[in-house]
């Protein structure tokens, strides 16, 4: 007997990843309110060109695909909405402002407890590209084996 494969008629792929992005959403709303507790801080990557992101244009020269930001120590005014996020960063002691929407993350680490979240942004996509770290005020993270990564990539048709 072999297994064929049915195409699943419910969008799962598409609810995982609406319940994880409204995660970091929950996460930063906290952060917002309350401030970063204990040894928390969080690296953030997203795509740069995805809808609705708006950096200054000199980030968008340095990144031109993906950028990396890191939330610890020098940030401020972060907002928290239901779809998106703004903050602001120095890079090369230039204070900017960052405006990105969930949908345009494609990863999430707290390195402080070896939590990560990983997403699959488009189909189309096999890796993302290599990217440097937006260095805005932390070392690079690294994320063990064995750690408390999710990543969800159900291999979206479309």
């Amino acid at each position: 007997m072999t297994e064929e494969h049915v195409d699943s008629l419910i969008p799962y792929d598409d609810v995982v990843q609406e319940a994880l992005r409204a995660v970091v959403g929950r996460v930063l709303g906290d952060v917002a309110r309350d401030g970063l507790p204990g040894d928390h801080h969080f690296y953030i990557t997203f795509k740069t060109q995805a809808p609705g992101v708006a950096i200054p244009q000199h980030l968008h020269e340095r990144f031109p695909d993906e950028m990396t930001i890191v939330l610890q120590h020098k940030y401020w005014d972060l907002k928290v909405e239901a779809e998106h996020f703004e903050v602001g960063l120095s890079f090369s002691q230039i204070p900017s402002h960052l405006f990105i929407p969930y949908s345009a993350i494609t990863a999430f680490v707290d390195p402080a407890v070896d939590f990560a979240l990983q997403f699959h942004v488009d189909a189309g996509e096999s890796e993302p590209e290599p990217h440097e770290e937006a260095g805005n005020d932390g070392p690079t993270v690294v994320v063990e084996d064995g750690s408390n990564v999710v990543s969800v990539d159900f291999g979206r048709k479309k």
